[in-house]
């Protein structure tokens, strides 16, 4: 209901009940008795002075009680006057009215029960009284049936009264507390709906998130069944392709030289520290210079300029942005001492950008122009920004350069005959910086004298931006406060008919009483107290209570006159007072419904995107209440099995061309690949796996990250055994599963696996753009079993290899291999014949 149609009810309300008491005098004129019109007046401008005052709000809530005092001193007074103004008294004058007083006392007045027990029995007194004394003076002795009849009479309606006024205070108050309910999931579901976009928007551009939710929410409004919707968000079915092309773009990598061994100098809390600072002011660099951060791999950090929006300077950005990443290690190593460098390489061209797979969905760019932008990096030089021709040109002379030379340090930039340049910075030497906070502690860990140094940055902290509270404020309790549409959260909180009185003239009422009062029929008396008891619970349509109560009222036809017409329309007002309750208590139990199967939906949309950005057991402690913004996420475990599966055949297969759109359709099979890889991880039996992130066309997963991280782990050896174990029947799996790609794409696509077990660190990490990734030599190990070994099989370590042969699964041994950084380790192949390892019972 408009708050305009709703002053316009309130209006009436007062306008017609006033009316109504100007029917009390039958055969009166009303100009010849001033004692009445002015009562009349003077009740006119009471009840519209109390409408107005509770309609503006102008007094708390705890004074409404004197304005529910003053209605009911005004109602008595009325009463009395029509009694004294009348030609003779008799003793059942306006006790249709009292009734009246009584019942408004119960239903409308802002009163709990026992102070309305007391109105009631203070107006039922004082109308016997008050008959008894006139009569004795004018009659000498009063007539006790009829007085006894008006007793009981009050009585009954007192009773009638109460009755209704605790069944509809029980009605209400269960109908506001699911409203209140309601309310609070909506301002919660509204809060963490806000937390969790800011979150997805922060992980993917939002023309691409917002289509991902459209599409999504398509599929789930069409299954209006619940559990299917459950079985939609656990399988995640969504099988579309979200990649554009853009052209004239630059891609820049930055790889920080001798992380590593800073790194294992650091415990968990601060390594996700560091990185979380050192790349915090890296994603500043990127805001500042234009640039869009892309993944974070390790230590490895890429970004492009001219995405989403086309930018003419996109070259000059993302060379000024290598130059102060140089610049911002090169202040880190001065303060810490801590001989770190950054490797920087630039290239323009083309990019397919957009999110593959089913889970864990990352922005991402890919074409031969990335690739080649990931060798610049790696041919380059630490403290120097090295370039490709193209973006040389792009530059316009903007910086002085020198020959890079990139081909003389990797194999890629010799073979395609790259030509390479070394940009020149041209700001001052770092002589002017190199006693910048150098009173760090000699003594101090390397570790930590980075740590602190980093810190001092003040980087934003992840999730900073994902805790605002908009739309409501609270009290000093923490309480919320606030209007939600037209309905006062302070009054849904209120568990008595005191509420509903800050509502009184707010809502439509239904049509006055407009006839005469019955003078002699008690029993019509007794038919309409007796409807209106009946009519709080008979949940049957008011015509048909307005049928009944027609019948009694003219069951006695002799003795039916005008007074009787107002028995009725009396009664009809109570009942309508019912019927308006009753509907609009099924209207808000029926929206409350409505809304309570929009919420589940919206949750099942939100717990899918979100459960797609981070981990389960992550993202339920970054999008909360009880998150604060200065904690990081980190842990640390003692066992982990992680996996890197690669398809490296997909290189020579993705080519760029007019016929498939430039690699557009190279990509959608590489997302068809991956999206098959992820539906097997809704599958029971691979619970524990949990999908990193995939690299190009390489998938990374791990197993035992959900467990209990610590030394709680030492006390299941079994289970840490058993998470090896599922994490080989999935590498299987994946085998599988790209076998039958290739007998419907007619490729000849093989996998590359690598595993290995032992310690990690978990966290997130990332100022405006958090992303949950794992560190440590069991990660490198992992990757170098997968980058060394060989297509269509599993290689895995020593230690590895001894859990599963305890565990039953067939190993061959390679022998020794040079693994980078590690020197020679001793590999072996799991046997991957389906038919073989069945046989073992093993599959």
């Amino acid at each position: 209901i408009s708050p305009r149609r709703q002053r316009l009810y309130g209006c009436l309300a007062v306008i017609k009940y006033v009316f109504m008491c100007s029917l009390f005098l039958p055969g009166q004129r009303a100009d010849k008795h001033c004692a009445f019109v002015s009562v009349v007046g003077c009740s006119l401008f009471v009840f519209l002075a109390v409408f107005v005052v509770v309609y503006t709000e102008i007094l708390s809530q705890r004074w409404r009680w004197v304005l529910g005092l003053i209605v009911w001193a005004t109602q008595l007074t009325m009463g009395y006057t029509f009694i004294f103004c009348g030609p003779i008294i008799l003793p059942w004058d306006q006790v249709p009215f009292f009734l009246f007083i009584i019942f408004t006392v119960y239903t409308m007045l802002p009163f709990q029960l026992w102070c309305a027990v007391g109105l009631s029995v203070i107006s039922s007194l004082s109308h016997l009284i008050a008959l008894t004394v006139c009569l004795t003076v004018y009659r000498d002795k009063p007539p006790p049936n009829l007085l006894l009849s008006n007793m009981v009479v009050f009585l009954c309606g007192s009773v009638v009264g109460a009755f209704h006024k605790v069944l509809m205070e029980k009605t209400l108050r269960q109908t506001f507390q699911d409203i209140l309910r309601c309310l609070s999931m909506r301002m919660k579901l509204e809060t963490e709906k806000r937390q969790q976009e800011n979150l997805l928007q922060s992980v993917l551009p939002v023309y691409i998130s917002m289509k991902m939710k459209l599409a999504i929410m398509e599929r789930l409004q069409d299954c209006k069944d619940k559990a299917e919707q459950q079985r939609l968000v656990k399988d995640n079915n969504f099988h579309s392709l979200y990649v554009k092309r853009h052209e004239n773009v630059s891609i820049l990598y930055a790889d920080i030289v001798g992380f590593t061994r800073l790194a294992s100098d650091c415990s968990p809390k601060e390594l996700v520290i560091m990185l979380n600072e050192l790349f915090g002011k890296f994603d500043q660099i990127a805001k500042e210079n234009e640039c869009m951060r892309i993944k974070i791999l390790g230590d490895c950090y890429y970004c492009v300029s001219g995405l989403p929006v086309s930018l003419p300077k996109h070259a000059k950005n993302c060379v000024k942005m290598g130059l102060d990443m140089c610049e911002a290690i090169k202040q880190v190593r001065e303060a810490t001492r801590v001989d770190i460098n950054m490797r920087v390489g630039v290239h323009s061209g083309n990019v397919l950008c957009g999110v593959i797979g089913l889970r864990k969905w990352q922005f991402d760019v890919w074409s031969h122009d990335v690739t080649l932008a990931n060798h610049m990096e790696s041919g380059g030089l630490p403290g120097r920004v090295h370039i490709t021709e193209a973006t040389l040109k792009h530059l316009n002379k903007a910086y002085e350069v020198e020959e890079g030379n990139g081909h003389l340090r990797d194999p890629y930039l010799r073979e395609l005959n790259v030509l390479t340049y070394l940009v020149i910075d041209p700001r001052v030497s770092p002589a002017e910086t190199a006693h910048r906070d150098a009173k760090s502690d000699k003594c101090m860990r390397a570790s930590v004298r980075m740590t602190r140094y980093l810190e001092s940055w003040g980087a934003v902290k992840p999730f900073a931006h994902l805790q605002s509270r908009e739309g409501f404020t609270t009290d000093t309790n923490g309480k919320p406060h606030g209007r939600v549409g037209e309905l006062c959260v302070s009054c849904l909180t209120k568990k008595n008919m005191e509420s509903r009185f800050c509502c009184l003239f707010k809502w439509p009422r239904p049509d006055s009483i407009s006839s005469l009062p019955s003078l002699t029929q008690y029993s019509v008396y007794c038919c309409i107290l007796s409807l209106i008891a009946c009519g709080v619970f008979l949940r049957v349509s008011f015509e048909i209570k307005t049928l009944f109560l027609s019948l009694a009222s003219i069951a006695d036809g002799n003795n039916l006159h005008l007074c009787s017409g107002y028995d009725l329309c009396f009664s009809f007002f109570i009942h309508g007072q019912n019927e308006s309750s009753s509907r609009h208590d099924f209207l808000l139990k029926y929206k409350k419904h409505t809304e309570q199967d929009e919420i589940e939906t919206r949750e099942n949309l939100n717990r899918l995107l979100l459960e797609n950005v981070l981990p389960a057991h992550v993202a339920a402690l970054f999008v909360g209440e009880n998150k604060k913004n200065e904690d990081l996420y980190y842990k640390s475990y003692d066992c982990v099995c992680v996996m890197f599966a690669s398809v490296p055949d997909f290189k020579e297969f993705y080519t760029e061309c007019d016929i498939n759109k430039e690699g557009l359709e190279c990509l959608r099979l590489l997302n068809e690949i991956i999206a098959d890889f992820d539906e097997l991880l809704s599958k029971p039996k691979f619970s524990g796996v949990e999908k990193i992130k995939t690299i190009g066309s390489t998938y990374m997963a791990a197993a035992g990250l959900s467990g209990t991280p610590g030394q709680e782990n030492n006390q299941d050896v079994e289970r840490q055994q058993a998470q090896i174990g599922n994490m080989v029947e999935f590498a299987i799996a994946l085998i599988g599963k790209l076998d039958g790609i290739n007998r419907h794409s007619f490729n000849s696509f093989r996998l590359r696996v690598g595993i290995n077990h032992g310690p990690v660190i978990a966290g997130v990490i990332g100022a405006r753009k958090p992303q949950y990734d794992i560190w440590g030599n069991t990660v490198n190990v992992a990757s170098r079993m997968e980058s060394t070994g060989e297509l269509g099989k599993i290689q895995v370590t020593e230690e590895t290899f001894n859990v599963l042969r305890e565990l039953g699964y067939s190993c061959e041994c390679r022998g020794f291999i040079n693994v980078k950084g590690k020197g020679e380790l001793k590999t072996f192949f799991v046997c991957t014949d389906m038919s073989k390892q069945q046989g073992m019972g093993l599959s």
